[in-house]
């Protein structure tokens, strides 16, 4: 009897650890980490096409082509919301429910990590209105993910969990509208970058991605009644 007490006694307390901040945290520092390296990958590019820019403008701003303002435009844009990831994986809420099992990991996993990983793939060149038409792509898939992400708020997570119901902003309109705007994303990378290998790691990103939504969609209904309305 003692022993079976003491076993429950310490299976609470796991899941006192398991259902705190700090445990969350540790959790997130994966993707936090992630999201950082791809950051530092991506700032010497910036700050080159910059100085570009700059120099243009004190020489000859004739010669200043749109491709490289858009390309700017989509590195910050980028970073952008790579920050606004950071953020929101460090303050949100612990969860409520978590999916179980090995499957609703692996394809969340799987899904985030190619989708932030697919802007390590080396740049390609291209005509001008490929190069112009992915780098539109990329701002607007970005500008989707950013606003979904702040609608989130603190209820975003990699792993399928329910924190909270969010029905506002751009969640009033498209069931997942961050996965809609990281798949615009990624389609304008895959352009932007057009080698063979990128279009399969994008492709591979889309197959776990829609079953990502599966997941995510069967726990909301099983956790928020109201989600069936919505």
């Amino acid at each position: 009897m003692l022993e079976s007490d003491t076993d429950t006694s310490l299976a609470d307390q796991l899941n006192d650890i398991r259902r705190s901040k700090l445990y969350d945290l540790f959790a997130a520092a994966p993707f936090i980490a992630w999201c950082v390296y791809c950051a530092t990958q991506i700032l010497p590019a910036l700050d080159q096409q910059i100085a570009l820019a700059k120099f243009f403008i004190q020489t000859d701003p004739s010669v200043l082509r749109a491709p490289l303002i858009l390309s700017i435009l989509s590195n910050i844009s980028t970073l952008a919301f790579l920050l606004v990831l950071v953020v929101a994986f460090a303050v949100r809420h612990v969860p409520r429910y978590t999916a179980s099992g090995f499957y609703p990991r692996c394809v969340a996993a799987v899904a985030t990590f190619l989708g932030v990983g697919v802007t390590l793939v080396p740049l390609r060149e291209l005509s001008s209105w490929l190069y112009l038409g992915s780098l539109l792509l990329i701002i607007g898939g970005t500008v989707i993910a950013i606003l979904a992400t702040l609608a989130l708020g603190r209820s975003i997570s990699i792993v399928p969990q329910a924190r909270a119901l969010t029905m506002r902003g751009p969640y009033s309109l498209v069931r997942h509208p961050l996965y809609l705007g990281e798949m615009v994303d990624a389609i304008g990378i895959a352009l932007l970058h057009l080698w063979s290998w990128a279009l399969l790691l994008v492709g591979l990103q889309f197959i776990f991605q829609f079953q990502r939504m599966k997941v995510e969609e069967r726990m909301l209904a099983q956790v928020f009644p109201e989600y069936e309305d919505y």
